[in-house]
């Protein structure tokens, strides 16, 4: 069975304590690897690693800097399958499916890389007519970043290439439902010939992720997960008032007006619902639809939520995969529940099914309301609650009365409709006439609860810098 130690100061190291956390394929409960939990000892000897390294690699200049970064490219596009097949077995992807994450996260790597000579500083007026103001962007130093488990691949670099590209360094926490595939991403940084020390990667326990993340030399935190998780992340900042970037939980509106392409908008829906069994922030969580349209509607969603079958996708690519585990399952099925006890109609799935994997159908439930749990927690599955609505005001309204503001979905041919959502819609994203994809060059920044800060582009770039006033009086 395979055994993955953890990767610190340029070198895979032995475990200490013996402990192994156990790593369980989630389509067949079998478990497929062990991986070492680090210590506390070796979580704080990473980042003290990781800040003698920060020494020298934020002297060197941004273009040599990228051109690592390049490398690891590089690196990432050829062990891409060794990624991908580990990925597939610890997550249910399909290979193919777990592969592209793997060339994803080679793309993003080269798209930070191209930032190298566009970190740029300012130039402010002075009040004084023989004075200077320029500010600089520097890093910060050492960058715990925190991975979640749904998409662990791309979601790494997601954050790595950003921080590097910056002169950061890392200590890189994998989720422990998904670790494998972070440690095939190790031997590619050990083929890319990183200098030791840049990136640290290392699974652990709660306990041993709290002294890492309290270290006084870890100067940021990085993380996609949950809000319970984000309030975890903000405590430990208080240690050292380290700086916290938290994508956080999303609820995604998506509102259907009269005159949309209806059977293209039921397609697309239901793609974002059962696309990893739901387990992506940004998925459809609920369906706000015009009354005019919402049997018709409600009839092509169930058509094509029906069809949608669940396995193992090692045997059969298309099918729809597995959750997490078993208290995700048992969960989202509860919620399911009481949507129905509550007066919510099932009009397919609900129904927990035999046998092995943590499967669950894809599920459509109509005549729900706006104060339901259903609409207003978040499921992280593949169920989708609608509600109907007279007019584009109330389904704004709707659509706004809520803790989460990530991402949201309009479909409709007005273009006097789209503008009032997108002047209207709290929440860091909307998406017209698609439903939502994370543009890597674009800037992904939840409202409200769903996060501070963000990642992607220019500006989720700029998240891991912080700046330097000088005053040059002449």
């Amino acid at each position: 069975m395979r055994l993955d130690r953890n990767f610190a100061n340029g070198c895979f190291i032995d475990a200490a304590s013996g402990e192994l956390i156990a790593v369980t394929n989630p389509a067949t409960e079998a478990v497929i690897a062990h991986v070492t939990g680090a210590t506390r000892a070796e979580a704080i000897a990473a980042v003290d690693a990781a800040a003698a390294a920060q020494k020298g690699w934020r002297k060197l200049p941004s273009a040599e800097r990228a051109v690592y970064l390049h490398k690891l490219a590089d690196a990432l596009a050829e062990c891409a399958p060794a990624i991908g097949a580990a990925l597939a077995l610890e997550s249910g992807k399909s290979v193919a499916d777990a592969t592209n994450e793997a060339i994803y996260a080679g793309q993003i790597t080269r798209y930070h890389a191209e930032w190298a000579r566009r970190i740029e500083g300012e130039v402010i007026p002075s009040d004084t007519p023989d004075e200077n103001l320029v500010l600089h962007r520097e890093p910060i130093g050492v960058v715990a970043c925190l991975i979640p488990f749904n998409y662990p691949v791309y979601t790494f670099m997601r954050k790595v290439a950003p921080a590097l590209i910056a002169g950061n360094t890392v200590v890189v926490r994998p989720s422990n439902n998904t670790p494998t595939s972070a440690f095939e991403i190790a031997k590619a940084v050990e083929k890319a010939g990183l200098p030791a020390g840049v990136v640290n990667i290392l699974a652990m326990n709660h306990a041993t992720a709290e002294a890492l993340c309290t270290h006084p030399k870890v100067g940021m935190i990085t993380l996609t997960g949950s809000v319970g998780a984000g309030r975890k992340v903000l405590e430990y900042c208080k240690a050292n008032i380290a700086r916290p970037s938290l994508e956080l939980g999303g609820k995604t509106p998506a509102i259907i007006e009269a005159d949309a392409d209806l059977e293209q908008a039921a397609r697309d829906l239901v793609a974002s619902k059962t696309t990893h069994c739901g387990q992506l922030c940004t998925a459809i969580e609920r369906v706000y639809v015009q009354e005019s349209v919402h049997d018709r509607f409600v009839a092509l969603l169930k058509k094509h939520m029906s069809a949608v079958e669940s396995g193992d996708r090692s045997e059969q690519p298309l099918l729809m995969g597995p959750l997490v585990n078993d208290a995700s399952r048992q969960s989202i099925h509860g919620m399911v529940e009481r949507a129905i006890a509550a007066g919510a109609t099932l009009e397919t799935g609900g129904r927990l099914p035999q046998g092995k994997g943590f499967f669950y159908p894809a599920t459509l439930l109509s005549n729900c309301r706006q104060d339901m749990e259903i609409i207003q927690e978040e499921s992280f599955g593949p169920i989708m609650p609608v509600v109907k609505y007279r007019t584009l005001d109330e389904a704004l309204e709707m659509a706004n009365d809520h803790q989460f503001g990530l991402s949201s979905v309009l479909y409709t041919e007005n273009y006097r409709s789209a503008m009032k959502i997108a002047n209207g819609i709290e929440a860091g994203e909307l998406y017209v006439n698609r439903t939502p994809a994370d543009p890597y060059q674009g800037f992904h920044a939840g409202w409200k609860r769903s996060g501070l800060g963000g990642d992607d582009g220019k500006h989720g770039m700029l998240e891991f810098t912080q700046t330097r006033l000088v005053v040059m009086k002449y």
